[in-house]
């Protein structure tokens, strides 16, 4: 007779994204192991990024506050495994949690909502968005329009479009798509507007010692999406970047290469730099390599956001 699987406790943010984010890797992994989907419970937590919302990340604390409560959990025993928007999670994790896998990545592109483009945006337009690389591509194609800090959930963030506080505001299209909600606004071209490192992937993280639950994370990475998006972390931490700075990257196949295009701007838009680089998937230096390039030739409004290596 076989025996019962143990249960799993999976910690997920509270939100409504980040619930159905949480439950679409419980059905993969219910899925690949043949398990009942109550054998892994749900166990939600409201972060502190969710908790206050008057303020950019930036100047709260940064990243830190959509993972430190699930990172305590996590490191104390009182859940198995934590998911987590991947662009949400800091480049640099404390040395007992790790990556045990990447979910397929979904659309990577930003959604513009109160506007066919950003050009078609309406002479000095105001839009709302709390994200670095957001305000500064805006700022660079448009430096007309204005920047309106929003910050919170995609309902939250609509509420206040609605209202009026803003014409226009970005949202992440893989967001939208993971709750349904299609049809909101106009995608913009992930070749013109590069996505922010990490977009529309979802991270599930383990305790690093516990070989167990990895091996059955495992059953679910997506090798493809998992090689993609640490080559964007792997540039992130050769940059030496934080909240701060805008920088935006896509990576995508080619065949058995990757081809890694990013573009690093000054917080007012105004100077940008970009590069790109094609690459073995599994060289973990060569993002290093474009860092390294895209800092050489960074001006000082650009360089001064980055620390480099």
């Amino acid at each position: 007779m076989t025996a019962p699987t143990p249960m799993l406790k999976l910690g997920t943010r509270r939100s409504p994204l980040a619930m159905a984010q949480a439950e679409e890797a419980r059905a993969r992994l219910c899925a690949a192991h043949g398990w009942r989907e109550e054998q892994v419970e749900l166990v939600p937590v409201t972060a502190s990024g969710d908790r206050i919302q008057d303020r950019p990340l930036a100047e709260i604390g940064g990243k830190a506050l959509w993972t430190k409560e699930l990172d305590a959990w996590l490191l104390a025993g009182e859940i198995d495994f934590a998911v987590h928007s991947l662009k949400d999670v800091e480049t640099i994790r404390p040395a007992g949690i790790a990556i045990a896998a990447i979910l397929p990545r979904e659309d990577v592109r930003d959604v513009l909502v109160g506007a066919a483009s950003i050009h078609a945006l309406p002479r000095g337009a105001r839009v709302g968005t709390s994200a670095p690389r957001r305000a500064a591509q805006l700022l660079h194609a448009r430096p007309d329009c204005t920047v309106v800090p929003f910050r919170g959930n995609v309902a939250t963030r609509l509420a206040k479009l609605q209202a009026g506080e803003a014409d226009a505001t970005l949202l992440a299209l893989a967001g939208l798509n993971r709750l349904g909600q299609h049809g909101v606004g106009h995608p913009l071209d992930a070749e013109d507007w590069l996505p922010a490192p990490g977009q529309g992937a979802i991270a599930i993280e383990c305790r690093a010692g516990d070989e167990a639950v990895r091996a059955l994370l495992a059953a679910i990475n997506d090798t493809p999406s998992h090689a993609a998006v640490t080559a964007e972390r792997a540039l992130l931490a050769a940059l030496g970047g934080n909240c701060h700075s805008p920088i935006a990257v896509l990576t995508r196949a080619e065949g058995p290469a990757l081809v890694m295009e990013a573009a690093l701007f000054s917080p007012d838009g105004a100077e940008r730099v970009a590069g790109e680089i094609r690459f073995a998937a599994g060289d973990d230096a060569a993002p290093g390599r474009l860092a390294d390039d895209l800092l050489a030739r960074a001006v000082p409004a650009i360089a001064v956001h980055f620390t480099g290596r």
